[in-house]
């Protein structure tokens, strides 16, 4: 299980641009509420956005994440070099596994659902809805992200 030190904590909470002081004796715990969560918006996204809760996903080491998809944005084929775990948070998240991006073939997962993205498998994900989506993801860095097909842009908006 991995310490936090208070160097690490510190770090963390500049990461995502908390303001939440532990109480005295507390150094080890992080706590953020929802809205202490710094989001950043995803280049090219179509408004998603994501926001780094502990680590940095760039770098060896365990990191917490999550991922804000609008309604109707999901993002093409794409896999990352080490598995990560998703947990559906708010909204119905669309999850689609394989190279072959096709909205009527994801699997639409509620909140609470569950997934492992294999570490080199490709997939593709996001909301296929009215409704926004947030997803959790957990992995260890450094948990770049790479296109299927370079040649497309990473993320689309998909018709209702």
């Amino acid at each position: 299980m991995m310490k936090l030190t208070p160097h690490l904590t510190a770090t963390c909470l500049l990461l995502v641009g908390s303001s939440a002081a532990a109480p005295p004796g507390d150094s080890e715990f992080l706590r953020i509420t929802p809205d202490e969560v710094h989001w950043l918006d995803v280049p090219g996204g179509h408004g998603a956005q994501m926001a780094t809760l502990q680590g940095d996903p760039e770098k060896p080491g365990l990191y917490v994440m999550r991922a804000k998809f609008p309604p109707h944005v999901m993002d093409r084929p794409h896999w990352h070099p080490n598995a990560r775990y998703v947990t559906v948070l708010q909204g119905t998240w669309y999850a689609g596994t394989g190279n072959a991006f096709d909205v009527k073939h994801a699997v639409p997962m509620p909140p609470g659902s569950f997934m492992v993205h294999p570490a080199r498998a490709a997939h593709w994900d996001g909301s296929a809805t009215d409704e926004t989506v947030i997803v959790q993801i957990t992995g260890y860095g450094p948990g770049t992200t790479t296109p299927v097909d370079p040649r497309q842009p990473l993320w689309l908006e998909v018709s209702p």
